[in-house]
């Protein structure tokens, strides 16, 4: 397939894809280099083809994901990549997506943000025979990350994620929400999270913080802007990256992060499920996006729960050397927290999976992790 990769209306290089593998295989003309996705490395005034397929091919459903084999026999399709091309890469992430050359498009006209789309890949995701003989594969499910079952759907107009959770617990989505709260309370900007049940399961529900106007740019992709010397530590290599690309007000968004990740225990702040949030017309960086993600935390999967221990990321093997980075804690009141774990054990006596002994120790848990972040704030 010969197209043009753009950036809503900009076309930014044309490059051909193969159509086996949906694979870039070679890059043509370049139309404007500086609209290309954030981390493309550039040589000789042209992207690198490799980084550009990382890019590229990072976008596609990933094969860990739960219950993509039987969800790609229900599409009919061999591989999640394949995925890419039939909905010309759209996302609701950002606003990067590829325009056949042989079959030109409109940005109005298909774009996700301001366009119905199919929900026959959603449904698939979640082990659900498509009605319709012919299956529409024109979803921004193609394109979403994770490894949890996850479909966006549109609830009163605005566009929302629908996430589930994993055995033996399922507890993530009930995560999610009182993680939510937490945040609230402690007046850090984040995606609000709501638990839902079907068919005796719970789902977490969050509307998309990406607009019509933003693009995403993971962590990741922001730390590949330049080389890491190996004298310099991961954080700070991510903080001289944003300093480089201009991203205002940084240090405090990530000392928002850390400082809920160890509240929480978080075991998976990994490079791309934070980032920052940039115009895509004028290229002009937000700030960090509103934090989100957080389900895979509070000893979501263990039959032992251990408050004094829980590894991390991304910087940091513990949290109790993470949290160490912290530049200030000036901003945080801890005692906004009191009585929180009420609200944690109401939301744990919704779910049939979670008995009441494992309900009070978690409690217990959460309320210790609160009391050893307060101790440690008054040690320094």
């Amino acid at each position: 397939m010969l197209c043009t990769l753009m950036h809503k209306r900009i076309p930014v290089i044309q490059m051909t894809i193969d159509d086996g593998t949906s694979s870039i295989i070679s890059i043509g003309h370049i139309y404007d280099i500086s609209h290309l996705p954030i981390g493309i490395g550039i040589s000789d005034g042209k992207p690198d083809r490799r980084d550009l397929n990382h890019w590229w091919l990072s976008r596609s459903i990933p094969a860990s994901r739960s219950g993509i084999r039987e969800a790609l026999e229900l599409l009919q399709v061999p591989h999640t990549q394949l995925l890419l091309t039939k909905c010309f890469g759209l996302s609701l992430s950002d606003q990067y997506w590829i325009n056949p050359n042989d079959h030109p498009l409109e940005w109005e006209k298909i774009n996700f943000f301001e366009n119905p789309f199919s929900e026959d890949v959603g449904n698939a995701l979640f082990g659900i025979i498509p009605e319709e003989t012919e299956i529409d594969l024109l979803s921004p499910d193609n394109t979403s990350d994770g490894w949890l079952k996850k479909k966006w759907y549109v609830i009163n107009g605005k566009h929302c994620l629908m996430k589930g959770g994993s055995n033996p617990y399922q507890q993530e989505p009930l995560n999610e929400e009182i993680a939510s709260h937490i945040m609230k309370r402690l007046h850090i900007p984040h995606t609000y999270y709501e638990v839902i049940w079907e068919n005796g399961l719970p789902y977490s529900i969050c509307e998309d913080f990406v607009t019509p106007e933003t693009d995403l740019v993971s962590a990741w992709n922001i730390m590949k802007v330049k080389k890491k010397p190996n004298h310099v530590s991961s954080y700070q290599h991510f903080i001289n990256c944003c300093e480089e690309l201009g991203i205002p007000n940084v240090i405090p968004g990530i000392d928002q992060m850390l400082i809920i990740d160890y509240i929480i225990a978080n075991q998976d702040r990994h490079y791309s499920n934070f980032g920052a949030l940039r115009n895509a017309e004028n290229l002009e960086w937000v700030g960090l996006a509103p934090i989100f993600d957080c389900g895979t935390s509070l000893w979501f999967d263990q039959l032992v729960i251990d408050a004094n221990y829980a590894p991390s990321k991304p910087f940091k093997k513990e949290h109790s050397e993470q949290i160490k980075l912290v530049s200030s804690f000036e901003a945080f009141n801890i005692k906004d927290l009191d009585d929180i774990t009420e609200e944690f054990s109401k939301i744990l006596k919704s779910s049939p999976t979670i008995d009441s002994k494992r309900r009070v120790s978690l409690c217990a848990a959460l309320d210790k992790r609160i009391n050893m972040l307060e101790s440690f704030i008054t040690s320094m």
